[in-house]
């Protein structure tokens, strides 16, 4: 008996091999990205509370932006790996047009939200409440450093094309390189123009803001220069810029089933906002409380997040091979682990809610509402590891209309109007009222574990 459960929900020594081979250097690039966006935010706050509530304001509405690229590389990328799978150099080539032509949509439908609607989206979530904060300051931080965030959107775009495709590739290593490197440039620029070291102008918000500006043009820079100059080992990349020529075939399908990715993770993205907004009418504090408790949870949640990375990496291949069994086999070990993950990620956050809020340059009340959102944290992270673990498993299968149901529906459904009920119609205390949000993602592993299940998600969508 116990046997049979070895083999049926844990590999080999060689399956965690493999599995690491490809997502640690997945979580290495994840992981010094969020460390860095956790310095980052730790020196905005040295700075003031207003400042760091009013770059976690805007960080927000980027955050809706960057998940809307995610979903339109993501929608292609179920293609580029299982043509991949295939060794079909052809196939990706024009995926990897597709993505190209995606991501300038994005760009101009982002840049003109942003440049057009950028007063009433700061606002929604600048309210009285509490005893720390003060909106008018709170605004003007927002507002400086959105302006110059827009500057990082293009060079955004076009790395996601490229380092999306090399991860669909099986290669991990290169785009955790060129996030290193990024993040490096970031954190250096950052020290230097938020306090004005070494005889840098001190900018503050607007140093930081200018630091993730160059950041991301080195990284697209790097994936660029990397790509290009190895094209005899990733040879879709040989021509790629001759036209933007796409089969009327290829984009049916990826309109098909890539749509409702693209969908999804604006949707999502946004049902996230407007939760956070929900929870933003209990006063500024509630917001900056939320910008700490969000900055160390990312930064533990990287491990088991990026497992789904790799789960949509390996099991798409699979699919593509035609290797059914194989798929579903390794896609049950996988999500096992990454509930294993989970667990010990609990712990970390345990120990952070105890010293995390006290780093922070802000008051008591702020520390005290941090901390109680980490602890609510605790309790839901083996949850958000089972749901995303779900999530890229019917993502990999091209089940891109049920993962839109299941994702964004469900928050639609059901997180965003207990937020707002709970919002609007109790005066339930802030900590309590996030509770009971993020316990939600019970329900949704339930119906996640009864999706995957089913196995409807098995199949080969490339020719």
């Amino acid at each position: 008996m116990k046997s049979n459960i070895r083999t049926k929900y844990f590999g080999n020594k060689n399956f965690y091999k493999m599995i690491l081979a490809i997502a640690l250097p997945i979580v290495i690039q994840s992981l010094f990205t969020n460390i860095v966006a956790l310095l980052d935010n730790v020196m905005v706050g040295k700075v003031g509370t207003d400042q760091m509530t009013g770059v976690a304001v805007v960080n927000q509405l980027i955050f809706v932006f960057n998940l809307a690229v995610f979903g339109g590389m993501s929608g292609a990328g179920i293609f580029s790996a299982q043509y991949f799978g295939q060794k079909n150099d052809k196939g990706v080539r024009d995926v990897f047009r597709m993505k190209l032509i995606i991501g300038l949509l994005i760009i101009v439908v982002g840049l003109s939200t942003f440049v057009i609607l950028h007063n009433p989206l700061i606002n929604m979530f600048l309210h009285e409440g509490g005893n720390s904060g003060n909106i008018d300051e709170t605004y003007k931080y927002a507002k400086e450093f959105l302006h110059i965030m827009l500057l990082s959107i293009i060079p955004f775009v076009i790395s996601n094309c490229y380092s999306t495709t090399l991860k669909e590739a099986g290669q991990t290593m290169v785009p955790m390189v060129a996030g290193i490197i990024a993040v490096v440039v970031d954190l250096v620029f950052n020290a230097l123009l938020i306090f004005g070291l070494l005889g840098f102008p001190k900018l503050g918000v607007a140093g930081a803001a200018i630091a993730t500006v160059l950041s991301r043009f080195v990284e697209c820079g790097y994936l660029i220069f990397y790509t290009h100059s190895h094209s005899d080992k990733y040879k879709f990349i040989s021509g790629v810029y001759r036209s933007l020529y796409v089969p009327a075939s290829l984009v049916k399908k990826v309109v098909i089933t890539g749509t409702p990715l693209l969908l999804n993770e604006f949707f999502w993205a946004a049902g996230i906002t407007m939760q956070t907004q929900a929870l933003s009418t209990r006063g500024l504090a509630a917001v900056a409380g939320l910008n700490i408790a969000n900055t160390i949870n990312n930064v533990v949640n990287t491990v088991f997040l990026t497992m789904g990375v790799a789960i949509s990496i390996v099991v798409g291949q699979l699919l593509g091979a035609g290797k059914i069994e194989e798929a579903k086999d390794t896609d049950r070990k996988m999500i096992v682990f990454s509930l294993l993950i989970s667990l010990g990620v609990s712990a970390i956050l345990v120990f952070a809610s105890i010293f995390f809020p006290r780093i922070y340059n802000t008051t008591g009340e702020i520390r005290y509402l941090a901390t109680r959102f980490i602890l609510a944290f605790v309790v839901a992270t083996p949850f958000n590891a089972f749901t995303n673990a779900a999530y890229f498993t019917l993502r990999s299968g091209g089940k891109t209309i049920m993962t839109f149901i299941f994702d964004s529906g469900f928050i639609w459904v059901v997180n965003v109007p207990v937020a707002m009920l709970l919002a609007h119609g109790t005066t339930m205390p802030i900590i309590f009222m996030f509770l009971c949000i993020s316990l939600l993602d019970v329900l949704k592993a339930i119906i996640g574990f009864i999706l995957v299940k089913r196995g409807t998600w098995l199949n080969t969508i490339v020719e």
